[in-house]
């Protein structure tokens, strides 16, 4: 097998540690962030991170309290535009890492599908609308057959 060229090669204990979460940064199509003012923003937050930048936005890895802090400090820029999700691995992991793997990232393009979403999701947060889940209930036979009667009564 090739020579692997993901920065991080073996997972070490910070792979291990249960406290330790990695998010996904994403932003939407109509974000007024770029993905460089995101990790820049991150960066100066001054926290044990570990951060990447993407072609989506970040990610961000580390304890999970430092982690939740930052996303909440970056919403800030733009609340309608930055999404988060889960990442199971940690940037350069060697399980996911496309230098090893080659080719796209497994779920990159699922994610991609997600995001032509985004737009909407976003205008969902700006304007939101009070909404009704109430069921439909079907029409009842007795309904039914008085409408069938009536048309068939106006040839």
């Amino acid at each position: 097998m090739g020579e692997n060229v993901c920065p991080t090669p073996d997972l070490n204990v910070q792979d291990q540690d249960p406290d330790n979460i990695t998010r996904m940064i994403i932003l939407g199509p109509k974000a007024e962030v770029s993905e460089s003012e995101v990790t820049n923003h991150l960066h100066l937050l001054n926290l044990p991170l570990t951060i990447k930048q993407t072609c989506y936005g970040a990610m961000v890895s580390g304890d999970e309290k430092d982690v939740l802090t930052a996303i909440e400090s970056l919403r800030k820029l733009d609340p309608y535009n930055i999404f988060t999700r889960d990442r199971g691995f940690p940037p350069g992991d060697p399980r996911r890492c496309r230098g090893h793997r080659k080719g796209p990232r497994e779920g990159f393009h699922q994610m991609e599908k997600e995001f032509q979403l985004l737009g909407h999701v976003s205008d969902a947060l700006k304007n939101p609308r009070k909404v009704s889940l109430e069921e439909k209930k079907p029409v009842s036979v007795d309904e039914l057959e008085k409408a069938f009667k009536k048309s068939c009564s106006k040839e």
